[in-house]
């Protein structure tokens, strides 16, 4: 019954899987980062820590939502078919074996690159399972469908770029994978879905609500990403600011027309907007960062640019879109609770945190850094207590799925 129920819904196997890696990838930071300030010792690395972090960050976590959001929504959009089990359930697998077996390889070098590939090919089966619904599809606008595809072929693209930095050692190809997990996948997959679903969500709770959905506003934000990705991975990040500040000015802009203000009549609602807040906010401290190395200023953003990103806007729109999926299609309401609500917010609070050595340089960077780590896990850890349970469980309202 446990194994039937879990591979009901596309959601329910990839959120819980998602769930557990959040928290064994900020476990194994924070482990690390512990271990450098002295307090613990682990075992010596055989890949550079910080590369290894990133892959699990970029790479090892945010597809299980991805995707699983994927096969929900994607075919609801098309008015297509269901996503086979096979593909949802092949790439769970897959993906899940992957990540798994990155951590051995962390140490044990000949094991590194069969996890990337055992991962890439969890990649490969998600996208292939997509792939019917989109072209076989009648339904006049799959815009958003095809942009979040081809955004996840860009991501594995930057995931076989790392599989030959592992083989080759070449710095370029670990830049470019990078600039492609972050500029080519996953920020154009947030603010993708942002645009699609923001809106629509709000029009759901607010009355006489107008749905603001320019689509040259979003392609726009789009090229600006790929434009900063390949700036970025050509090693001139002194000129990303001009993709920056239109990135920054169309957020902006986005934040306002969608009724941010509004929304904190509905919690589920206001955490969505509260976390798009996070993507102008990253986008400027990334143009302020790059005009820093251009024009010489003392400050030149550090990693703020970046875990404003990472852990404001992907982390925090990770747990307000999971939550209303794991709620609505498990047959619930569409409330958030208080835990989910302060889970949120202590969310909100790591990114803060983890921001402060580089917004404030030299106040104790790697212990603000664990600390930030830490907060990651307590808000992910408590998030999976109340969530993981909804993904093994029938629905609550009797139906299938």
């Amino acid at each position: 019954m446990f194994w039937k129920t879990l591979g009901a819904a596309p959601h329910r196997a990839l959120f819980l899987l998602g769930a557990l890696q959040a928290l064994f990838a900020a476990t194994w930071w924070l482990l690390e980062l512990e271990s450098g300030l002295g307090t613990l010792a682990l075992p010596p690395s055989a890949l550079l820590p910080g590369a290894a972090h990133g892959w699990l960050m970029l790479h090892g976590l945010f597809p299980f939502f991805i995707f699983g959001f994927a096969f929900t929504a994607v075919p609801n959009w098309l008015d297509g078919p269901k996503v086979k089990p096979g593909a949802y359930i092949g790439s769970a697998l897959l993906l899940s074996a992957g990540a798994l077996l990155f951590y051995a390889g962390i140490y044990w070098p000949g094991l590194a690159a069969p996890a990337v590939l055992l991962h890439a090919a969890g990649l490969v089966v998600g996208l292939a399972g997509l792939l019917p619904g989109l072209i076989g599809s009648s339904a006049a606008d799959k815009r958003h469908a095809w942009a979040i595809w081809l955004a996840l072929l860009a991501g594995l693209a930057g995931e076989l770029c790392f599989l030959g930095w592992l083989h080759a050692g070449t710095p370029r190809l670990f830049t470019f994978g990078s600039a492609l997990a972050v500029w080519g996948c996953l920020t154009p997959i947030f603010l993708t879905v942002c645009h699609r679903m923001i809106p629509w969500f709000t029009s759901r709770v607010l009355a006489d609500y107008e749905m603001v959905r320019p689509y040259p506003l979003l392609w726009l934000m789009l090229i600006a990403s790929l434009g900063h990705g390949l700036l970025e991975a050509s090693g001139q990040a002194a000129y990303t600011w001009l993709a920056d500040l239109p990135l920054a000015a169309v957020a902006l802009y986005f934040t306002a027309r969608w009724g941010i203000l509004h929304s904190f009549k509905v919690r589920l609602l206001a955490m969505l907007h509260i976390a798009f807040v996070w993507a102008a906010l990253a986008f400027a401290l990334s143009a302020a960062g790059s005009l820093g190395l251009l024009l010489g200023w003392p400050w030149s953003g550090g990693y703020a640019p970046l875990h404003a990103l990472g852990i404001g806007f992907f982390g925090a729109m990770l747990i307000a879109m999971a939550s209303r999926v794991s709620l609505g299609h498990s047959g619930h309401k569409l409330e958030a609770d208080g835990l989910t609500w302060l889970l949120f917010w202590l969310l909100q609070l790591a990114a803060l945190v983890r921001l402060l050595p580089d917004l404030l340089p030299g106040i104790a960077p790697y212990r603000l850094a664990s600390l930030a780590a830490a907060i990651w896990l307590a808000a992910f850890g408590g998030w999976a207590w109340r969530y993981a349970p909804l993904y093994w469980r029938p629905r609550a309202d009797g139906k299938p799925g």
